[in-house]
């Protein structure tokens, strides 16, 4: 009998220590075609489907499989994949003001095939409920219809830095004397000139998304939706690919959550193809990766820069791997090898990787700064310049500008790249980096769960998003502390005025 007592008091025990886990239905809309965009966040995909949620993935990737309790609606079957040549970009300062008006036309393009999807219109047919949803905000505007469909809270993701209409959605601050615009990447504190340009970036990126990508987007989502795209300001939280020991710290408010780094710092390296493996083993001197991502042709490069690079690499005692797409390379030395593909992260952080040459995308900059390797960064567009400046602030990384490159040149940055200065400066990025409470996986569950769990994330939420303009900025307070105080001085100019005619007035005489 005391036996029994004791399994029933255990039990009970269990009942009421164990927490209950639910599982929610979650929707996922990655509008956006590029690949690299949605590998930054399957780690939390794969995760959330392991918890035992119903995850249904609006998407151009096929993840059946992968996911468990995954449901794949395609919006086509052929991510963007080495797209892009090197000529496509001038590198000239007008490309920098020119580059919001160019994702947003890129927007148009693919927004309106991907709205057209057998898979999605079918699936927009079905009774569906979802408790929580969770969208990309990158180009994306054309789908926020969905979210006024489902009527569900609803969490961003932005694989990159915030752009500049970003903070005003979740009622953060965006000073632009200094928080350096996304395709500015100037380095902090700014010069005046710098802070001038910086801010008429910023008015132009506002002006640009407000009159051309958000009309475009609402324009998209009612044809194809049937449905107005929801108010952004309205979103619970934004999950930022970001982290202050990279970017510098920003005044965040708590809807804006930074869990850099998501995809890497909760993995561990596996072993390498044995080709590679081989190659990378006995680069005894130590081994230079090379890659320009997935949307960029590698062998797309102009061919002085091409010559330049592959005669300041023959003179190196390190070996080379190249991400290359085509089966040869002109003039190539035997310390270079080509690979169409390459597991990177894993790539970066075995041993004997001293250096990785890149365009300075954010997906390989957290993955070469949690491994600690030390970057020659090309940047050509989008926010791979503010990674490329955030990494030579943090000394752990050197910047060459492609269209100037010349064999001393390439030779020289290597040189710094690999010096002792700047390998101990990316080592302690790399300590700072990875130094977490908890992880950026981790911290994203909590909050996609708590948000489901509540319903939204209104105590989360800054009262400034509900502040007209003129409130925000102080507009109406101002114009009346000046009208008051014209008043005040006014009052008094004409009380001295009448003590002095009263008090000091010549006196009236009679004629007579």
């Amino acid at each position: 009998m005391k036996l029994l007592y004791t399994l029933f008091l255990l039990i009970s025990g269990l009942f009421v220590t164990v927490p209950i886990s639910y599982a929610y239905n979650i929707l996922v809309i990655f509008g956006h075609p590029g690949k690299s965009h949605y590998d930054v966040f399957k780690p939390l995909f794969q995760e959330l489907g392991d918890r035992g949620h119903n995850i249904t993935i609006i998407s151009h990737v096929k993840t059946t499989g992968d996911i468990k309790n995954g449901r794949d609606v395609l919006l086509s079957d052929k991510p963007l994949v080495n797209f892009l040549n090197l000529s496509d970009f001038p590198g000239n300062h007008l490309q920098r003001y020119l580059e919001a008006h160019m994702i947003g036309y890129f927007a148009d393009l693919t927004c309106e095939p991907s709205l057209q999807s057998e898979e999605l219109q079918n699936f927009l047919k079905e009774d569906n409920q979802f408790d929580i949803i969770l969208t990309e905000m990158f180009n994306t505007n054309c789908f926020f219809g969905l979210i006024n469909k489902f009527q569900a809270p609803f969490i961003g993701l932005s694989s990159c830095a915030m752009m500049a209409w970003h903070p005003d959605w979740f009622g953060s601050p965006n000073n632009p004397s200094y928080n350096s615009m996304t395709y500015m990447a100037y380095p902090v504190p700014m010069t005046f000139l710098q802070r001038v340009e910086n801010t008429l970036m910023y008015i132009e990126n506002v002006l640009e998304y407000k009159f051309m990508m958000e009309w475009s987007g609402r324009k998209l989502s009612l044809q194809y939706t049937g449905f107005e795209p929801v108010d952004p300001h309205k979103a619970s939280l934004l999950l930022l690919n970001t982290h202050y020991s990279l970017h510098g710290a920003k005044p965040l408010t708590p809807s804006i959550v930074e869990v850099g780094g998501i995809h890497v710092v909760s993995k561990k390296p596996k072993k390498l193809p044995v080709d590679i493996e081989k190659w990378t083993n006995e680069a005894t001197s130590g081994l230079i990766y090379f890659s320009l991502g997935s949307l960029v042709k590698g062998h797309t490069f102009p061919d002085l820069q091409l010559k330049a690079f592959i005669k300041a690499f023959s003179k190196l005692p390190q070996k080379v791997l190249w991400k290359w797409e085509i089966d040869d390379m002109p003039g190539k030395p035997g310390n270079i090898m080509l690979t169409k593909w390459a597991p990177q992260f894993d790539i970066l952080c075995h041993p004997n990787t001293v250096l990785f040459i890149s365009h300075g995308g954010l997906l390989g900059t957290t993955e070469a700064v949690h491994c600690g390797v030390p970057m020659l960064v090309m940047p050509q567009f989008g926010d791979q310049p503010l990674n490329a400046e955030a990494l030579k602030s943090n000394g752990a990384g050197v910047i060459l500008k492609l269209r100037d490159a010349t064999e001393d040149s390439i030779s020289e940055a290597i040189s710094e790249a690999m010096s002792t200065k700047t390998k101990t400066k990316a080592k302690d990025l790399s300590e700072r980096f990875k130094d977490r409470l908890v992880s950026p996986l981790e911290t994203s569950i909590f909050w996609i769960e708590y948000i489901a769990k509540h319903k939204g994330g209104q105590s989360l939420q800054s009262a400034s998003i509900a502040m007209p303009f003129y409130q925000y900025f102080l507009l109406d307070v101002i114009a009346f502390t000046v009208l008051a105080l014209f008043l005040f001085l006014f009052i008094i100019f004409e009380s001295i005025c009448l003590f002095a005619r009263r008090f000091f007035g010549k006196p009236k005489t009679k004629l007579l």
